[in-house]
């Protein structure tokens, strides 16, 4: 099933002029991965902290693209400027989970959305990335397998924080979405259980 981070390549490329220069400019990839989550920290918690104002759901569509990026660069910066480390490895997994958490977290002050809808996502998309890291402990890649991984659910929840932020209606139905993402979610963690086992045997 093809996703977004089919077209992770690409955008590394438009961005690899700029990691460039951050490593001539000192700057590592553990401080790049420690801003991302540190920005979706912030960001989440103004948005929540300024409901049921609209407006500041802007942010979301805004930070997520920016943290995409983030996530790129220090990605980058790991593999082609040598700054690969154990600790790195840690900080990658730990600050996507914190991240998503804030970032998803604040829909659950506005109706149709409900907090237990919001937290049911937040806890499906640490579990899919927790199924994705299990992939290297059984011998085969970490998995990145979808529906609904990282950079979707960035698109899903971008584009609902723009359509939020303009004002849009949000009508009853609309709570059908994050039923819909969990059970996407819930799939992405069986493919990635799966094709994980399946690589590791062969």
């Amino acid at each position: 099933m093809i996703t977004l981070y089919d077209l992770k390549p690409r955008f590394q490329a438009l961005l690899r002029p700029l990691a460039g220069a951050m490593a001539g400019a000192g700057v590592t990839a553990n401080q790049v991965t420690l801003a991302a989550a540190l920005g979706s920290l912030l960001v989440g918690t103004v948005v929540a902290a300024c409901a049921p104002q609209r407006w500041p759901f802007l942010l979301l569509p805004l930070w997520l693209f920016l943290r995409m990026a983030l996530n790129a660069l220090d990605g980058m910066l790991a593999r082609e400027f040598g700054q690969k480390s154990a600790l790195g490895a840690y900080l990658n997994e730990l600050c996507d989970v914190v991240s998503d958490a804030a970032l998803y977290l604040p829909l659950a002050v506005l109706p149709p959305f409900t907090p237990a809808m919001a937290a049911l996502v937040v806890f499906l998309a640490a579990l899919s990335e927790f199924a994705g890291v299990l992939g290297v402990m059984v011998g085969a890649a970490r998995r990145y397998d979808g529906p609904m991984g990282k950079s979707d659910r960035a698109l899903v929840f971008g584009a609902l924080g723009l359509w939020i932020g303009v004002g849009g209606v949000l009508p009853d139905w609309l709570a059908w979405l994050l039923p819909v993402v969990a059970a996407l979610i819930a799939l992405n963690v069986v493919n990635r259980v799966r094709r994980g086992l399946a690589e590791a045997k062969s």
